[in-house]
């Protein structure tokens, strides 16, 4: 386990390296922590009991339990708690959801990903699924790996069940798509154009784009800049860098181009939306 220090949030590890999804309760003591990222893996938080506010990429999320929260590995993300919580930490990694075979579960985690925090009406099943797998972890060499999985499925599919948006048709998550996402997560690495994930995945660009709309309804160019300005916003609050050394880090030409870029897609310029936040 250990941290990056950057300017203003440190990239934490709260894992050893031979593992590859973890389980814990809450600290009781966490109030304020600093602003912060997670090497490469999700962070699933349970809150039966607490108050106070969890800011995840500038947003700033009521804690009003119980309610889960899901962070990804790009997200910078703080608390500001007011008492004791009381919950749980789920932590996964990639290499765990590539050596599972279970496709559903798969399907399960993808899905979570594109949420934040749901305020659950009914935590009776996910707090008692969270307490089970607990104590699968608990026992020498973390208990059975496919008894871990199958609870983590139930409990990945009970909570889905009280998502706050409605469920939309399911889509085809290809292979390329999946490899697309995977390239986009590695923020240190982003890159502004279509034409060069194309050539990691050894495709064309007007076939990643026709997978990017089977998958999500969104050509390649909108799939790319939804992580790009993620990217941005979290340098632009968290970071002292210029906009041009962002622009420069994002693989823009220019900061003229990134400038423009960034107020055609959000509506303000990152001078701006730096001095509002």
């Amino acid at each position: 386990m250990g941290k990056t220090v950057h300017k203003y949030f440190t990239i934490k590890d709260k894992t050893e390296p031979h593992q590859h999804i973890k389980i814990a309760e809450f600290r009781k003591n966490v109030r304020k922590t600093n602003p912060h990222k997670h090497n490469n893996y999700f962070e699933f938080v349970f809150l039966v009991r607490g108050s106070g506010s969890h800011t995840i990429d500038g947003r700033a999320y009521i804690v009003n339990p119980p309610v889960l929260f899901i962070i990804r590995r790009d997200q910078v993300h703080h608390w500001e708690l007011d008492d004791e919580p009381e919950g749980y930490v789920l932590i996964i990694k990639k290499q765990f959801i590539d050596d599972c075979v279970d496709k559903a579960l798969k399907e399960f985690l993808l899905r979570m990903s594109g949420h934040s925090c749901f305020y659950l009406e009914d935590a009776t099943p996910v707090t008692a699924l969270f307490g089970l797998l607990l104590a699968e972890w608990q026992k020498p060499a973390h208990g059975n790996a496919e008894v871990t999985e199958g609870l983590l499925k139930a409990l990945l599919g009970i909570s889905l069940q009280q998502a706050p948006y409605p469920k939309k048709q399911s889509r085809t998550k290809t292979d390329i798509y999946q490899r697309f996402e995977e390239l986009l997560g590695h923020t240190d690495t982003l890159h502004n154009s279509v034409a060069h994930y194309a050539l990691l995945l050894n495709t064309t660009p007007q076939n990643l784009n026709a997978v990017c709309r089977r998958a999500t309804g969104e050509p390649a160019a909108s799939v790319l800049a939804a992580h790009l300005l993620g990217e941005a916003k979290r340098l632009l609050l968290y970071t002292d860098l210029t906009v041009g050394q962002i622009a420069a880090r994002l693989n823009f030409k220019d900061g003229s181009h990134f400038i423009k870029y960034f107020r055609r897609h959000i509506g303000s310029t990152p001078h701006a939306f730096r001095q509002l936040e």
